[in-house]
């Protein structure tokens, strides 16, 4: 692995907030992530912290991943931090030009990391996806690696308060082996992207499996006995949460 000094030391401070925080790390197929070559690194979305579990679990197998992040965070602090790490700029209004950087890392050797629900799902049920990783896998011949995270969310996501003390959460990680675009009959990105989604759902169940989980808790999703919004409701926040920025923008402006 390269040296790079500003992802080592974020690395260190993030083992450090794990292990201030009391967390109970359990991963299962860490050894389906790729020591060497490019590969798209699937994962679901259920917190805003969840990106720290991602970067170890790529240090696991001695990878630096590249994160694909909003263009607008590439300001200040962040941005230097962005550069320093070699993320990936995700800019809406250039989505072509973003793509193609990720395919260009993907076919240097990187590990790419999407979000193929985009934004955080209130439900914590897997939303649906897009296309973005499947694509990229198409294009550049790397695999994708599914992967799910259960847990995260009850330190820090969108309506519940955050628990950013010591608190012994346990955080289970899920990884299954590498999906591949097939080399023999063409595939098409929608189909890639289901198969993902397959994939990823029995990931999860996996991650949720002999975890405990309170009935009536606001983390825990509405079909597992929980009080989450069931993704019919989600969708409608997310619509007000979206309708909401819109208006802002439209004031600021």
């Amino acid at each position: 692995m390269v040296r790079e000094p500003v992802f080592d030391v974020l690395t260190a401070l993030v083992r450090g907030v794990f292990r201030a925080q009391g967390l109970r790390v359990d991963i299962d197929g860490q050894e389906h992530v790729p020591r060497s070559g490019g590969a798209v690194l699937a994962v679901n979305h259920t917190a805003y912290l969840d990106f720290m579990e991602v970067g170890l679990v790529g240090r696991n197998s001695g990878r630096n991943v590249r994160y694909m992040m909003k263009a607008e965070l590439e300001h200040g602090i962040v941005g230097w931090l962005m550069k320093q790490c070699k993320a990936i700029g995700v800019d809406r209004g250039h989505g072509a030009e973003s793509y193609e950087r990720a395919v260009t890392a993907l076919r240097d050797g990187e590990i790419v990391v999407v979000y193929p629900e985009a934004t955080i799902s209130r439900s914590f049920e897997l939303k649906e996806f897009k296309s973005g990783a499947a694509r990229m896998a198409i294009e550049s011949g790397a695999p994708i690696i599914p992967m799910t995270i259960w847990g995260a969310h009850r330190i820090w996501t969108k309506d519940i308060p955050k628990h950013l003390g010591r608190h012994h959460f346990p955080i289970h990680i899920r990884i299954g082996e590498p999906l591949y675009a097939p080399a023999d009959t063409p595939t098409t990105p929608e189909a890639l992207t289901a198969e993902l989604r397959s994939r990823m759902a029995d990931l999860l169940t996996r991650a949720q499996q002999h975890y405990d989980m309170p009935p009536a808790a606001p983390w825990v999703p509405a079909r597992l006995g929980g009080t989450a919004p069931t993704p019919e409701q989600a969708t409608l926040l997310d619509r007000e949460e979206l309708a909401r920025r819109r208006a802002a923008a439209q004031r600021r402006r």
